[in-house]
């Protein structure tokens, strides 16, 4: 084979990922996979946070028990006193006129002997709290034991949380970097994630649901290839795939005429056009899931519409069942996340 040629091989795997590289549906793919990272991603946290705020109930319970332990033995501590010291007490102040003499000479008065039982009790009390107190510092023992191991196993655990949630981090950041260069690369304005909605971020879509129909921020949404119109981010990827597979069929993008419209857009078409637009604050336009569409697709039979019937569900977008007669609308069609999700 001449030196630079190309064998049959490779050139079959270039073509291949040029065919890859072309099919629409990659892109809706990707997004998928940057959703479900999004997702894995954000578990994780929950349960790093959740490990976190685990770890601190445990270790403020365990400190306040070893801190009542504690102030326990410092109470006993002035008990602690030993035998020998009860001894040299009484050796250095008698407990009589005369100390202990008497009562080693065998010559103790009922005196002597009550301060010498007083003692014997004294010394008893007293060895009494040397054992209680012994017990207590094998139970401190045995708590500060169970505290080395709980912070170990919770460090741990939280080390491996962490690791996890790094994993998915970098993983999700590779998978949206895919997803943003390919989407710019057809000409879509997508925002750096993390920074200020400049134009499409896209993992808004669950964030652009949190807004009331046709208020929707321009910054909660994502433009079209079509330049003017714009939808929620996972239906704007859903479309451009479509628009990518129907530009491979008939050698043109899609005709748009109308997406998103805000509340008083609206209300301008439902007083131009009554019975013919939805009530305003009502209509899938408000929540940018639908678009209305031109170039053949409008009119129903044609070449573009039947092509539409029979491909647009692979991208999540579908016509539906009252545009065909009530009113009449091949031109509208919609966006469902349930339907996308099941391809």
């Amino acid at each position: 084979m001449p030196v630079g040629a190309v064998s049959p091989a490779q050139a079959q795997e270039a073509q291949r990922v040029l065919e890859r590289r072309n099919d629409p549906s990659n892109l809706t793919e990707l997004r998928k996979e940057a959703e479900q990272s999004a997702k894995e991603l954000e578990e994780a946290t929950k349960a790093l946070e959740k490990r976190r705020a685990e770890i601190a109930a445990s270790e403020k319970e365990l400190k306040t028990k070893l801190t009542a332990l504690q102030e326990l033995e410092q109470r006993l501590a002035v008990m602690r006193q030993p035998v020998s010291q009860m001894a040299e007490l009484l050796y250095e102040q008698p407990l009589v006129a005369g100390g202990v003499i008497p009562f080693l000479s065998g010559s103790a008065d009922e005196k002597t002997l009550r301060a010498l039982s007083d003692a014997n009790l004294i010394v008893a009390a007293r060895q009494q709290a040397v054992e209680q107190t012994s017990a207590l510092h094998k139970e401190a023992e045995r708590l500060a034991g169970e505290a080395q191991e709980l912070r170990a196993g919770n460090l741990l655990a939280e080390a491996q949380l962490a690791a996890e949630v790094d994993t998915l981090r970098q993983r999700s950041d590779k998978i949206v970097k895919s997803l943003t260069a390919a989407l710019v690369k057809l000409g879509i304005k997508i925002d750096k994630v993390g920074r200020a909605a400049l134009g499409c971020n896209p993992l808004r879509a669950a964030t652009a649901g949190d807004y009331p129909n046709g208020l929707i921020p321009k910054g909660m949404l994502c433009p079209l290839q079509q330049k003017g119109f714009s939808l929620r981010a996972d239906a704007t990827i859903a479309f451009v795939s479509l628009n990518e597979a129907y530009r491979q069929r008939f050698g043109k993008s899609m005709c748009v005429t109308d997406a998103y419209r805000n509340l008083a857009e609206q209300q301008s078409i439902y007083y131009r056009r009554p019975g013919f637009a939805a009530v305003p604050g009502r209509s899938n336009h408000g929540l940018g899931l639908a678009v209305d569409l031109c170039g053949g697709v409008e009119r129903s039979g044609s070449a573009e519409f039947v092509w539409m019937e029979k491909n647009s569900k692979r991208y999540g977008w579908f016509h539906p069942s009252w545009a065909y007669s009530s009113p009449f609308e091949p031109w509208h069609w919609e966006y469902d996340p349930k339907i996308d999700s099941l391809l």
